[in-house]
């Protein structure tokens, strides 16, 4: 696949991103020319357009087909395995939100939810630092709530809330 400088600034731009958001660079930026490309790519044209080893390759592209953001298509006439991703923003947001969601907010709010158990039966514990605890969860449980209402709003509904921004605040009465 030949690059334009346009599509290469994107990628080398999504790779540092990626960095940002605590994904390993390559990974960001096969992800970012998997959405880029018209047609699916396989793994030798994916290392051949990047100038990365074959073994990376592989290693990010398990890493993205476990978040969900890669598919393997196979082709008409060719044996070898073809990558694609979604090429919807919307479709690749809601992927990512479920994904941080499962690894990175259930497993939190499970770990908070047996320091508030224990806190109850702890005699050692400050009172303060539980209620803390008990802050975080509750703060959490309602990014939770939050996060399944959101999820289940037509991408119209959403586009519109997003838009209205700070409007929200007067429609509610807010200053």
């Amino acid at each position: 696949m030949r690059l334009t400088p346009t599509m290469e600034k994107y990628i080398l731009h999504w790779g540092e991103m990626g960095t940002r958001w605590g994904v390993n660079r390559t990974v960001a930026q096969i992800h970012a020319l998997l959405y880029l490309s018209s047609q699916p790519l396989n793994a030798e044209e994916i290392t051949e357009t990047l100038g990365v080893a074959r073994s990376n390759v592989s290693t990010s592209i398990k890493e993205l087909q476990s978040w969900k953001l890669v598919k393997v298509v196979h082709l008409l006439g060719d044996r070898r395995d073809h990558f694609e991703t979604m090429k919807d923003p919307w479709d690749l947001f809601y992927t990512i939100m479920e994904g941080r969601k499962q690894r990175e907010l259930d497993p939190t709010m499970s770990v908070l939810r047996e320091c508030v158990l224990e806190s109850n039966a702890d005699s050692d514990t400050p009172a303060d630092v539980k209620k803390r605890i008990k802050d975080v969860l509750e703060f959490m449980e309602t990014l939770d709530t939050w996060h399944t209402q959101i999820k289940g709003l037509p991408q119209s509904t959403l586009l519109k809330l997003i838009k209205l921004g700070a409007k929200v605040q007067g429609f509610l009465g807010g200053k």
